[in-house]
Formats: C-alpha cells, structure tokens, sequence
C-alpha cells in the first residue's frame, strides 16, 4: 500500500478535482446533481472496508497460525514419528489450511459484492443526471452537445471517485496486516538499559545477590524470595536444590534477562542496572543444560563465544575443551557443518563445543547450568576435566539439582521454593543433617573414586 496506493490516491485527487472544475464549468446545476451519490459511495465504503478489514485481520491470524504449525511440527518431526502422530499433524495443518481458506474466501465474496453495489451506486447517478438534463433539453436550456459533453464527463468524475473508495478498502486491508506488525513493535524488552549506564570493561569477577526477590510476569508466587549470596573472584558457588527451587531463576537475573522486583543483583559491588548490559553480559560465559549449536561449522560455533578469534585461539580452545580430537575425525574438521541444532554431534560432543565457545570467551564469571544433564556416565566424565579447566581463576556459579557434581564448591547454597534454607560447604551441610545432607543421601550411589573429583552419577567411597 505504502508503494502503490500513496500515489494512486493522490493521482486520483487530481483527476477529481480537475473533472469536477469542468464539470461545475459546463453546469453547475447538473453537477451539484451528479455529487449528491457521493455520500452513497461514502457509506458503502466505510461498510464494506469495515468487513473487509475484519476479514483480513482473521486471513492474517490464520496465515500465522498456520505457519506456526508447519515449523512445530517439522521442527519436532522426530518426536511425531516417534509417537506415529503423523495423521494428527496432517489434520491439524489441515485444520489451520482450511480456517485460512475460509478466511481468503470470506474477503473475496466482500469485495465481489463490493464491486456491483458500487457501479449500481454511479449508474443511478448517471441515470439521475441524464434525466435532468434530458428535460432541460426538452426546455431548450441544454443543447444536445452540451448534455453528450457533460455526460462523458461525468464518467470520468464518477471514475475518481470509485477508485478511491476501492484504494479505502485496500488501505483497510493493509491496516489488518500493519496491526500484527504494530503489535510486535509495540513489545517491550524486560530490561532497559538505563541512559546513564557505567561502562566497566573487563569486570574483577565479584558477584553478589542481596535479598533478592521475583516474581515472573502474570505469575502469583514468588520464583525467589529474600535470596542472598556473594562469590568472590575465583570462588565456586553452586546453587543446588530440587527441580523448581529457583535455581535456573537466579542464573536469569545474574545475565539480566529480568530485573529482581526487590533486593539487588551486583557485579563487582555496583548494581545490575547501573552497568551497560552490553558489559554484563561480556562479563559472563554460559554452559548451559540445552546445549544450543548453531547450523554452521564446528568453527563458526566455537568463535561464536568471541567474534574474530583467530583460527590459532579456535583451535586452543578446542583442545582445552577435549574437542580437537573428535573434531579433527569430522570430514572436514573445523569446517564441518553440524547441522541444525547440532544433530550431527553427540551429546557429549556438542557439550564440548559449547566448553570451547565459553573458553574462547575469556570472560571473569563463569555460569554453568546443569552441564552434565543428559550425558551418560562416560560422556559426563568427558566433559569434566574440560569443565575444571574452565573453572580455574574464575567466578563460576554452577547450577545443578546431583549434589554430586558439586562437592568441590567453595560455597554451596540449598535451595528451596526460591528460598535459602542452607549455606556452607559440602562437609559442612553433611555435618548440619539438615535438607542438603537428606539430598545427598537420595543421591548416594556407592562407585569408584577419581582423582580431582567424583564422576558424575557417583560418590566417593
């Protein structure tokens, strides 16, 4: 509309007004006659782009829906086969096709309507003026060249006038499909930096939660409350506890994707949203439970931690990972392409390139997520001596519910409905007999002992 209808709608203006100045020229009796369908062409107008409106805003909707489930269902294409929900998902596109289809065939029965209705509106106004000036002619107050004259005139002012009213229908349509655009421009982020935000470069490392407390948007219950902590430069904190307990939430508010409703999130003394957001969040790497890899190569997604590495630090970081040697059995190495989400790669392979994104990353904090969910025994104690090497010199505040991947935390930090009921080291909370020491006993599993720490799944003896 923006490309087309501006100018049409404006190259019709002119050729009213310049029609209608003959027009009142020639006579302005029979004129003033011809304009009085006017407001009839109006009133259809504003009724039919009403409908016409309506009919768009649903065909949009549907469009959208539409495409949602195309890509859910072909993104998950593996969980429909798997559970033979094939004929569930035809039917349910099938379902949106036809509620689109319908839609579309609504808005062309309005504007197949829409088309007679007007030139039945333009020949009554044909009609009454021919009449008119048919009986001046009969009084001798019109000759016959005149009324031909201003009757081929009159086809073109009615011309104008029908046009217009049809670009007010295409505006209407356009304004169905400018309202989903408007309604995405109108979202806002959680956060906003401030104006004033202090640049602060390469941060010491310093973290500090002071009785911080969230409530998610729309929720009722508070996801932390009164939570407090502090990890100094080089400290390892872990945040254990059961699924729910608020420990994935604390992690959002430290890489600000939320700002707490009380208390304060800091980052070398100074509060979170006094910093630029863009250097908090250089502050920080993140090994998180759903490794994320992108479609690209194995090079792509380890320089993704830091733009411009050079193929030297890539492949350093690689080898700090424990991936250099899987990577270099891919058939084209660094350059291998892992496919969407990585499904190219194992588990523990894709968790070992996202190691290297977070070692090239350099940065002072470090954040894992639950790194060994979902890997098995062997593929878990992969990743662990790339995991301490990562850790070394650095904050690190690990997130996990198997209190037996965090027995080496300088301080650990239970957990419980978003509220803290213990804090201490491993021996210390087993010494207490309190909630920490009932969840290490649920994960107790007598296994072998390794030096620099238990295996995942394991405690030692």
């Amino acid at each position: 509309f923006l490309l087309s209808g501006v100018a049409d709608g404006l190259y019709h203006v002119i050729r009213l007004g310049v029609f209608l100045g003959l027009l009142f020229y020639l006579r302005w009796d029979l004129t003033l006659l011809s304009l009085v369908i006017v407001p009839l062409f109006w009133r259809a107008a504003r009724h039919f782009s009403r409908l016409v409106r309506e009919a768009s805003r649903e065909r949009r909707r549907r469009s959208g829906s539409l495409s949602a489930v195309a890509e859910e269902s072909l993104g998950n294409v593996a969980l429909v086969q798997a559970y033979n929900r094939q004929a569930w998902e035809e039917r349910r596109f099938e379902r949106e096709n036809v509620g689109k289809f319908q839609a579309s065939m609504t808005t062309a029965r309005i504007r197949a309507v829409y088309r007679p209705v007007v030139e039945l509106i333009e020949v009554s106004g044909g009609l009454a003026v021919m009449g008119l000036g048919t009986w001046k002619l009969a009084q001798g107050q019109l000759t016959l060249g005149g009324l031909l004259v201003f009757l081929a005139l009159i086809g073109k002012l009615y011309s104008p006038i029908r046009d217009l009213s049809r670009l007010g229908n295409t505006f209407y349509a356009a304004s169905a499909s400018a309202e989903r655009i408007i309604e995405l421009l109108d979202q806002r982020p959680q956060v906003v930096e401030s104006a004033d935000a202090r640049r602060i470069g390469r941060a010491r490392g310093e973290v500090e939660f002071e009785s911080v407390s969230f409530r998610y948007p729309g929720t009722p219950t508070l996801a932390l409350s009164e939570v407090s902590f502090h990890v100094s430069p080089g400290e390892t904190l872990a945040l254990v506890g059961a699924s729910g307990a608020g420990k994935s939430t604390a992690a959002k508010l430290l890489l600000r994707f939320y700002d707490p409703d009380r208390g304060a999130v800091r980052l070398d003394g100074t509060g979170l949203p006094e910093l630029a957001l863009s250097d908090v969040r250089e502050s920080l790497a993140v090994v998180l439970q759903e490794t994320l890899v992108f479609h690209g190569t194995v090079r792509e997604n380890i320089a993704y931690g830091r733009p411009g590495a050079t193929d030297a630090e890539i492949v350093a970081a690689a080898r700090a990972a424990d991936a250099h040697d899987f990577i270099r059995l891919l058939p084209d190495g660094y350059d291998t392409m892992v496919g969407q989400r990585g499904r190219t790669l194992s588990g523990g392979q894709r968790q070992r390139l996202a190691i290297a994104r977070a070692m090239i990353r350099d940065a002072p904090v470090l954040l894992l997520d639950e790194p060994t969910t979902g890997l098995d025994a062997r593929s878990g104690l992969r990743v662990m001596d790339p995991l301490r090497r990562l850790m070394a010199g650095r904050t690190t505040v690990v997130i996990s519910h198997n209190l037996l991947t965090v027995r080496d935390a300088t301080r650990i930090v239970v957990l419980d409905h978003g509220r803290v009921l213990e804090t201490g080291t491993h021996d210390d909370l087993l010494a207490r007999g309190g909630a920490y020491a009932g969840l290490h006993r649920l994960h107790a599993v007598p296994g072998p002992v390794r030096a620099g720490g238990p295996l995942p799944g394991t405690v030692p003896s």
